[in-house]
């Protein structure tokens, strides 16, 4: 039913027409993204006994983890055409269709080769779905409002890689290794059919061309920009191949950028870095994102490798990071109106350096009450950090470019979970000088070394003007 209104307009957000939207559309995109970021990581655990299963190793194995990544950074740029185009409620449905169709092709597969194929498929969805849901969520809320969008957008991207391996663990345990696939299945036909009743379609500008050879430049740019982080200290590719990789992947999008100028509607609309909220929203929180994305990697490997606890204790305890981010959508509201995204994203970075330089205080006989409080405080630090910067990343775009701005954003956030990874990893690898056993000693270097990470955005946050984001941020309601 309609909300009251009393001038002759009806509201234009459709939440203000429909009060209970305010929690059935969130929860909708919330889930899609959560099963998006689950399925990056749900399988790692996994891997012994699915290649035992389909006769292969758990190396060769591996590439189902990549194809399903390599797939999001290749479709990922076409979601904001197909959204324009199609509309975002169809692209939307569409994308939970195809992403439940390849979990369902996913545990049914018998071999190594249908395994990587089924995981392909289930990229291209989860391309589609996160850039269109993020659309969905931004255009059915006020701006003044988009604090409570955003958390949504942040918990499944903060909680997904975290309980990922533990549900992947616990599921093959006790039941199966296909269960990780098929738990999709109802949350997907559940999640197509309210979609459908509930969400409103928005289109941009239908007219626009599908831009073929931007696409292929930027996509495959970005696939083997991810191939080679992806494989850089922790791959089978030899580092010859990564070098090439990347020369290519680097040459591809400075080609694709000389090219953007030339054509009114491209693939990736580089004209969003005009804007300066995005830009620093983007560009210097994903930089400070990759310091924060790599110790998810590490601290499982410490407290396995270095304190001898078991997957399933390393796991409860890495997923405190999940807890610690319940509370912080309130707190970083009410921070947000009294320091602004300026003090508040330069506070979260320079916080989150320092609960990552703690992590090199640990020993083997340090409490476990103590580890899960620190690891609480970094939660804390890294939510409020995703969260004011996804925020002011789309407080200033204009209306008709929102889809073209969540498909990049989409893009350089999946990046950054790479890039933070792969520098984790390669930190490691020096440290350790290549030896093959890895000490505490070495993880509290590392962890001293990542520490410097999230404090490189701060150059960036430090351009912020007051009023940048201020749409959002309600001081004065």
């Amino acid at each position: 039913m309609d909300l009251p209104h009393s001038g002759g307009e009806p509201p234009a957000f459709l939440i203000e027409r429909d009060p209970r939207l305010r929690i059935v559309i969130p929860a909708i995109v919330a889930t899609a993204f959560l099963m998006e970021q689950l399925d990056q990581t749900v399988i790692v655990t996994a891997i012994p006994s699915m290649a035992q299963s389909l006769h292969t190793t758990p190396l060769s194995l591996n590439l189902a983890i990549t194809a399903y990544v390599l797939s999001l950074a290749m479709f990922i740029p076409l979601s904001g055409w197909l959204a324009d185009r199609f509309g975002a409620r169809r692209i939307f449905a569409l994308s939970l269709l195809v992403f439940t169709i390849g979990s369902i092709l996913c545990g049914l597969a018998t071999g190594f080769g249908t395994i990587i194929a089924t995981r392909v498929l289930q990229g291209l969805g989860g391309a589609m779905m996160t850039p269109v849901g993020r659309l969905i969520l931004i255009s059915s809320f006020p701006r003044r409002q988009l604090a409570t969008a955003m958390a949504y957008m942040t918990y499944p991207a903060v909680i997904g890689p975290v309980i990922g391996p533990l549900i992947g663990g616990l599921f093959t345990t006790y039941l199966s290794w296909r269960w990780i696939f098929f738990i999709n299945v109802p949350f997907g036909i559940a999640g197509m059919i309210a979609a459908l009743r509930f969400v409103e379609d928005h289109h941009g500008d239908r007219g626009a061309r599908f831009d073929l050879p931007g696409f292929l430049l930027v996509g495959f740019g970005f696939t083997l920009l991810q191939l080679g982080v992806e494989s850089i200290g922790r791959g089978p590719l030899p580092p010859i191949a990564i070098g090439v990789a990347l020369i290519a992947a680097i040459a591809m999008l400075v080609g694709f950028a000389a090219y953007a100028r030339r054509i009114s509607a491209p693939t990736v609309d580089l004209t969003l870095f005009r804007d300066r909220a995005f830009r620093i929203g983007t560009l210097a929180g994903g930089l400070s994102r990759i310091g924060f994305n790599g110790l998810p990697f590490l601290l499982p490997l410490l407290l396995q490798l270095g304190f001898g606890l078991t997957p399933i204790v390393s796991g409860a305890i890495t997923c405190v990071t999940a807890l610690a981010s319940l509370p912080v959508r309130s707190v970083v509201t009410v921070l947000l109106r009294r320091w602004g995204f300026r003090r508040l994203l330069i506070g979260s970075a320079v916080a989150g350096a320092l609960a990552i330089a703690s992590f090199a205080l640990l020993e083997p006989a340090t409490p476990q009450w103590i580890i899960m409080v620190i690891v609480f405080v970094f939660g804390m630090t890294r939510s409020t950090q995703f969260m004011s910067s996804n925020m002011l990343s789309y407080a200033d775009v204009a209306g008709a470019k929102l889809s073209r701005a969540t498909s990049l954003g989409a893009i350089l956030q999946q990046l950054s979970v790479s890039f933070g990874v792969s520098a984790a990893a390669v930190l490691l690898a020096l440290v350790a000088g290549g030896g093959g056993t890895l000490t505490t000693g070495d993880f509290h270097v590392v962890f001293l070394l990542s520490a410097v990470i999230p404090l490189l955005g701060i150059p960036g946050f430090l351009a912020l003007r007051p009023d940048d984001g201020e749409a959002v941020i309600m001081r004065t309601k």
